[in-house]
């Protein structure tokens, strides 16, 4: 199954591929979502039967959609599931989207792998958005408790541009949220 508003279904770099989001995807990525949730704007831990729903009335009919709200990818490392993200809260008529991405937990662990299918991502995400879609802008919005996933925006043309203070409770203290964005027109991006 692939995005009607996509002019290519898969996109490369090196030994990763973007290919959109898969059924077989949910479970393990809801598992991701939840072993992660203090990164994420998730609240409490999602079922199966929510996870299932999600996909189907939400992820789904936006592959039929010419302009979904949403167009989520699962990222491939030599074919085997290792993250998901994509282009979120979409505005069609401004052409910008944010940019999501979740990496497996174990993967996430490791720095070097985190910064290297992170990258690839952010690779083959700004080439769907710019090349494939014609968008302008993409941004991110990341909790200022991720200091590496920072600096391998700020690595890949992401440019601060504000932050959010006091924007979020993890645990027990307030956490600022830190937006980031890059121009299709950025040298750097």
């Amino acid at each position: 199954m692939g995005y009607i508003c996509l002019k290519n279904q898969e996109f490369r770099s090196g030994q990763h591929r973007l290919i959109p989001i898969r059924d077989a995807d949910l479970f393990l990525i809801k598992k991701w979502r939840n072993e992660q949730m203090h990164i994420l704007r998730q609240k409490s831990p999602l079922t199966d039967q929510q996870q299932r729903r999600y996909f189907h009335e939400e992820v789904r009919p936006g592959f039929s959609d010419p302009h979904p709200h949403q167009i989520l990818f699962s990222l491939l490392h030599q074919e085997r599931l290792v993250g998901y993200g994509g282009l979120v809260h979409i505005d069609w008529e401004s052409g910008r989207a944010e940019v999501s991405f979740l990496l497996d937990t174990r993967r996430a662990e490791d720095a070097r792998v985190y910064e290297q299918d992170f990258t690839r991502h952010l690779q083959m995400t700004k080439a769907a958005a710019f090349n494939d879609l014609g968008f302008h802008r993409l941004f991110t919005e990341t909790f200022d408790i991720r200091d590496h996933h920072v600096s391998i925006l700020a690595t890949n043309g992401f440019k601060p541009e504000g932050r959010l203070r006091d924007h979020v409770i993890i645990g027990d203290r307030y956490v600022d949220s830190l937006i980031h964005g890059c121009l299709k027109e950025d040298e750097s991006c």
